[in-house]
């Protein structure tokens, strides 16, 4: 029997301006912009991951995507797992192993620099692109994973937010 599951992949939510902030990039956090970004997707993602008791909500160590999935992990009442193939300057074949083994459901967030290179990588291993990319900051990839192997990916745009 085939396993068919999902698993979602965050853009961080808007953060400050890199070229303005003064202190380690590393714990660069949310703007307000960002925040209700972050709201708005746990908003649209609690309901989907509900019905996955399993699910695991894995981050970049980064500030900003650790906050990304905050309140979705406080809906959950759960945590954001911090793993370091999501972060910048990241092992690819680190972050694709991580997407091919995670429970059903599983939320993951990271940076603008992994994630098209992750969807490359898949696109490479035959992974279906239906729609146009996004690489905005609060973008979801929804990633169809059939027993194991992403075969189908989607992206939905960032929420809107004022």
């Amino acid at each position: 029997m085939v396993e068919v599951s999902t698993i979602y992949l965050v853009r961080h939510a808007k953060a400050g301006d890199r070229s303005s902030w003064d202190g380690d990039d590393t714990i660069r956090p949310l703007s307000g912009k960002g925040r209700r970004q972050a709201v708005a997707i746990c908003d649209r993602l609690f309901d989907l991951i509900a019905v996955h008791p399993d699910a695991q909500l894995i981050s970049s160590p980064h500030r900003r995507c650790m906050q990304t999935l905050e309140p979705l992990a406080a809906r959950r009442r759960s945590q954001v797992m911090p793993d370091p193939r999501l972060a910048e300057g990241y092992n690819r074949d680190g972050a694709l192993e991580l997407i091919s083994t995670l429970p059903n459901g599983s939320v993951l967030c990271s940076h603008g620099d992994v994630i098209p290179d992750v969807m490359a990588a898949l696109q490479r291993r035959r992974t279906e692109i239906i729609g146009d990319p996004d690489w905005r900051k609060g973008t979801v990839w929804v990633l169809e994973r059939e027993d194991g192997e992403i075969n189908q990916a989607s992206v939905w745009a960032p929420p809107a937010t004022d």
